[in-house]
């Protein structure tokens, strides 16, 4: 069954909410970024207003309404990771790939932003490349960690 029809199947059995996070993960994996127009057609499909269906699309990190690089660097900046020096963490991947959080690489290798929280508390500063955690971190194993996603 294709997306749309799966969306519209969804929508007829009146489980729009309770299915939405889930449809709109697979429609970014689908699609590669939730585009107006994805939203616009998984809100109709739904019968969700549009505006609840972006309010979820843009409020997880794991989902983004704009392309990404193939590699997505995720550095988190809660408070346990910030006590334990994120910010040169960030500084370093900043410097390393030459761009700053929000931005993809011109080759489109490597998206970067911050977000809230990855779950690895424990091992602050942490971030994650693409679905693999990387924790206890110094600015002396940036290089090493980038240089595995070519």
């Amino acid at each position: 069954m294709n997306m749309t029809a799966k969306i519209r199947e969804i929508g007829k059995q009146g489980r729009g909410r309770e299915e939405l996070l889930a449809v709109l993960r697979e429609a970014r994996e689908s699609y590669g970024c939730l585009t107006p127009e994805v939203i616009v057609e998984l809100a109709a499909g739904l019968d969700l207003p549009v505006g609840e269906v972006y309010g979820v699309a843009t409020f997880y990190s794991f989902l983004s309404t704009r392309p990404k690089g193939r590699n997505n660097i995720r550095i988190c900046k809660s408070i346990p990771c910030f006590l334990k020096d994120s910010q040169i963490i960030i500084d370093t991947v900043a410097e390393a790939i030459d761009i700053q959080p929000g931005e993809t690489t011109a080759d489109n290798r490597f998206s970067f932003e911050l977000t809230n929280c990855i779950g690895a508390c424990d091992k602050a500063p942490a971030m994650m490349v693409n679905h693999r955690v990387y924790g206890g971190l110094t600015p002396a194993e940036i290089a090493r960690i980038l240089a595995e996603h070519k």
